[in-house]
């Protein structure tokens, strides 16, 4: 049975980086636009009607509890060079092949999903049809791995549309009026506190590949090891805080739209709340915003499924980029034939609540393992946060799987 994934595909020298820049903040960034996506946005806002300023408290809390799994995964694959898969198969000899396939089906399914988000993006934007917009999305997603430097465009991208979908979601939110005084008390005392939704939040900043996108990007670029552990666990706080900003903005934008009583849509609660702030032209960027939440988490779930597949054919390696092309196309393919196949989203949603305890309990019993990690000594203060968020995400997994209707 192999352990190791072979060299990765944008090979660097191994150095010691002491700020959060180049790769680590592009790392930062591609874990932050995976986890913004169409999901993020609607969850955010349907969230937010439900709760009003005690979302505030939901936030907070999930930030804490996504740093707790962040740092823990990035570390330990930063100090052992290892993908996550290869490190599941040294824990536990076999758990590496499982974790790669959930990964793999999990990023599959959620992509058909970012696809037609994308293709609504463009859709808002220009008029042309969903299914246009999905094919336009889809091949400026490939274009990004047809480039030489592939890992530096791919960086790039994600900085750039980070900070347009953090910057024009800003802007809506002063336009809503949002009532901040409220936010921020309801933020330290809630009405409520619902852990349902904590969870949910939770799965949906740091579950499935997400959680690895930002610390297999930077083993890709080859800055890992234990002289890089300060700037590793930089990048992976501020992946957390960056994706959190955008929450927290979007939250304050849709909590000052039902603060006045309007009622958000079912089936579109953001575009209720950007048209609603600013008119046609908020409609416009909350088209330009799906449209940048989508097309980053295409790319990002793209990249990081296939870094999970190196496990299981040598080929992978070889055909790395050709295969993360592929993984595209295939998913643009379903949905244009398909649409999005509720069952299918649905069910991926409660695997991957499973995969992130499933993961993060793997990285933990590895965080002691000399042989896996080396001279490095994992604070055990970090190992316990970490076993805090395994246990509740587990068991918010297991519960949601075991209430689906059959």
């Amino acid at each position: 049975m192999r352990l190791h994934s072979p060299k990765p595909f944008i090979p660097h020298c191994v150095k010691k980086t002491s700020s959060l820049s180049g790769p680590f903040l592009g790392a930062a960034f591609l874990m932050a636009t995976s986890a913004i996506g169409p999901g993020f946005i609607t969850q955010t806002t349907k969230f937010t009607a439900e709760l009003k300023g005690s979302f505030g408290f939901v936030i907070l809390i999930s930030v804490l509890m996504d740093i707790g799994a962040q740092l823990n995964i990035w570390r330990i694959i930063s100090v052992s060079k290892l993908y996550a898969q290869d490190i599941a198969n040294q824990v536990f000899p076999g758990s590496g092949y499982a974790l790669s396939v959930l990964i793999i089906l999990g990023g599959l399914s959620f992509n058909i999903g970012n696809i037609a988000g994308a293709g609504l993006g463009l859709n808002v934007l220009t008029g042309c049809s969903v299914q246009t917009g999905a094919v336009i999305s889809c091949g400026l997603a490939i274009l990004i791995f047809v480039l030489k430097e592939a890992g530096k465009a791919m960086d790039l991208f994600a900085k750039i549309l980070g900070f347009v979908m953090i910057g024009l979601t800003l802007y809506v939110a002063f336009q809503s009026h949002p009532p901040l005084q409220e936010a921020l008390i309801k933020s330290f005392v809630p009405d409520t506190i619902n852990e349902s939704i904590i969870l949910t939040i939770v799965g949906g900043t740091v579950g499935g590949y997400i959680s690895f996108a930002g610390a297999h990007r930077l083993l890709e670029a080859g800055v890992s090891g234990l002289e890089n552990i300060q700037p590793v666990s930089r990048s992976a706080v501020s992946a957390i805080l960056i994706a959190s900003l955008m929450r927290l903005i979007l939250f304050i934008a849709a909590l000052g739209i039902v603060w006045q009583g309007i009622a958000l849509s079912a089936q579109n609660p953001a575009a209720t709340v950007f048209e609603k702030a600013a008119g046609g032209f908020g409609y416009r960027v909350f088209g330009l915003v799906l449209w940048s939440a989508a097309i980053t988490s295409v790319v990002g779930s793209a990249f990081t499924s296939v870094t999970f597949a190196k496990l299981l054919h040598p080929l992978v390696e070889k055909k790395f980029r050709t295969i993360i092309i592929a993984f595209i196309l295939f998913s643009t393919a379903i949905f244009l034939l398909v649409g999005q196949p509720v069952k299918l989203l649905v069910m991926a949603g409660a695997v991957n609540g499973l995969i992130l305890p499933f993961a993060l309990g793997i990285i933990l019993l590895a965080a002691h393992r000399q042989k896996i990690t080396g001279a490095y000594k994992h604070p055990y203060w970090l190992s316990i946060a970490g076993w805090i968020v395994v246990l509740a995400m587990g068991y918010m997994g297991i519960r949601t799987i075991a209430t689906m209707p059959g």
